[in-house]
């Protein structure tokens, strides 16, 4: 799921605890705002404004602007500050008790005041809940939640979780008043009630708008006098000409690949925009099925894997807005190596490929399906999936297609087991190597491809959560890549970069384009007031 500044590692679990003890957030920022309103457009769809819901980039984006967390990302930065708490720490050794005390004077934009027992309702409606769209697979770890009074809310884990810290800093760690939503079915009224920095005044089909809460009680610093968001669902060229005519002042996540290089080699003073660059841990992955009659064949994924290229599918389908990527954890996050270069080069190799083939005893072109689906992983999906087929077929070792249907039937396709190889983006929740390993090798992960995780589940990923000290994962999650660049369950395609484009009187968009993957209103400013 975007952009950042360049790329930042994350810092040792230690400094993260003596971070959140020192009460760093309780300098509060500007809640008045100022400036003009922003009007921004995106081609990606709001899912839910209920935050034990939505699970996607639309909705987060949401969910980051209008509630609070306990912690939360300050710009520049992937280390949790206190947000609506005063301060939180483990209190054990063993990373399972995980104690926050609440700033006084926080209230939601209702005029509730909010209090523990907000907390333990909204991570114990979402876990309830259980949408299957939304982040209750987050919070799984939650054994139990005590609030032993209004200021105070202790989170008891069943398993050590050092990176509990980053998830509930993130929109699965959204607070929701008690009164205002149903403590076991979802909210659909299209309203929503928080604390965050900003109120949701409404939300339809063609648009959200949002105002600057003036209760807000936070770190942030309001640069804007509110936010607009204008809803392309995914029609790129409406996007651009809005941008084009005025209609909106900034375009994030759904212009073109094609557009975004032709605005940034055109000068500003040409087009009257700019193409702001960030750095981004999204990520592509081919997935294999493990089980499939084709993919299920070591030598076939093999063979795949070195006849993949990866700088030509990004020079001609991205436009060089992405980054080739060589393992399941994208560089700058701790712990990345480059298992799959290692193993399988940059370039094809098809000799290696065809003695892969020749080793499963195929001699055969091998006839495969390359599934995708048009929109839920980036307009452009599709012809990844061509441009991946078409070097495949260069090869002469096979016979590849492609097949396009909507997300509802892809989905249902894959839990069928019916595909052989398909793709799946992720965009973090949290920036630490656990989000981009545990979701996919772990219990009931993301992938639902066969494939048998072994000593990953077993053993790496309950000691790397157990680290406090999170540069002692290194050794552990470079094994993890390793692993799978032997067993080859997925294949790495590229690593996004993230952009917003905007016209010359926008500012601040350097700080909401992050390793954090938070898009702060709050930092956006226009004009004069900017």
């Amino acid at each position: 799921m975007r952009k950042r500044a360049r790329f930042w590692a994350l810092p040792a679990g230690t400094a993260l605890v003596a971070a959140l003890l020192t009460g760093c957030g309780d300098e509060q920022g500007t809640s008045a705002g100022q400036g003009e309103r922003i009007v921004m457009g995106m081609t990606d769809e709001v899912m839910a404004v209920d935050p034990a819901s939505g699970y996607d980039p639309g909705s987060w984006l949401v969910f980051n602007n209008v509630f609070q967390s306990l912690l939360s990302f300050p710009k520049s930065g992937t280390e949790p500050q206190p947000e609506a708490a005063r301060s939180c720490e483990f209190t054990d050794a063993g990373s399972r008790v995980f104690r926050c005390v609440l700033k006084d004077g926080l209230k939601f934009t209702n005029g509730n005041p909010l209090t523990s027992k907000d907390v333990k309702f909204s991570f114990e409606r979402t876990l309830r809940i259980d949408d299957p769209d939304g982040p209750a697979v987050m919070l799984s770890n939650i054994e139990e939640i005590e609030a032993p009074d209004a200021q105070t809310v202790v989170f008891r884990l069943g398993s050590p979780d050092a990176t509990f810290p980053q998830k509930i800093a993130s929109g699965a760690g959204s607070i929701v008043d008690h009164r205002a939503y149903p403590a076991d079915e979802l909210r659909t009224d299209g309203k929503a009630v928080g604390s965050g920095v900003y109120r949701l005044d409404s939300y339809g089909d063609e648009e959200a708008v949002f105002s600057v809460n003036p209760d807000y009680t936070g770190p942030a610093e309001v640069k804007n006098s509110g936010m607009t968001i204008k809803l392309f669902h995914g029609d790129q060229a409406a996007l651009k000409k809005a941008l084009s005519s005025g209609e909106v002042d900034l375009a994030y996540r759904g212009l073109a690949m094609d557009d975004i290089a032709d605005l940034d080699a055109a000068a500003s003073a040409e087009n009257g925009v700019e193409v702001v660059e960030g750095t981004s841990a999204e990520v592509h992955h081919l997935v294999f099925n493990m089980e499939h009659p084709v993919t299920g064949k070591p030598g076939v994924r093999k063979a795949i894997a070195y006849l993949l290229d990866r700088s030509t599918l990004i020079r001609d389908v991205y436009r060089r807005t992405a980054e080739p990527l060589y393992s399941i954890v994208p560089a700058g996050i701790t712990g990345h190596n480059t298992a799959f270069f290692d193993a399988y080069g940059s370039r094809p190799q098809p000799a290696k490929a065809r003695a892969a083939l020749r080793a499963e005893g195929i001699t055969e072109k091998v006839k495969l399906t390359l599934w995708a689906t048009p929109v839920r992983y980036g307009p452009a999906t599709v012809r990844e999936f061509e441009e991946i087929a078409q070097q495949l077929n260069a090869s002469g070792l096979f016979d590849a297609k492609v097949e396009s249907v909507e997300l509802e039937e892809y989905e249902k396709g894959i839990e069928a087991g019916e595909y052989g190889v398909y793709v799946k983006g992720w965009v973090p929740d949290y920036p630490d190597a656990d989000n981009f390993t545990a979701p996919f090798f772990g219990e009931d992960n993301v992938l639902g491809n066969g494939y048998d995780a072994g000593r990953i589940t077993s053993k790496l990923l309950p000691r790397t959560a157990a680290a406090s000290d999170r540069a002692a994962t290194v050794e552990d999650f470079g094994e993890i890549q390793d692993i799978v660049a032997r067993d080859l369950p997925v294949l790495p395609l590229w690593q996004g970069k993230q952009y917003a484009v905007a016209h010359e009187d926008i500012s601040g968009l350097e700080w909401t384009l992050d390793a954090s993957t938070v898009f702060r209103f709050w930092e956006i400013g226009k004009g004069a007031g900017g």
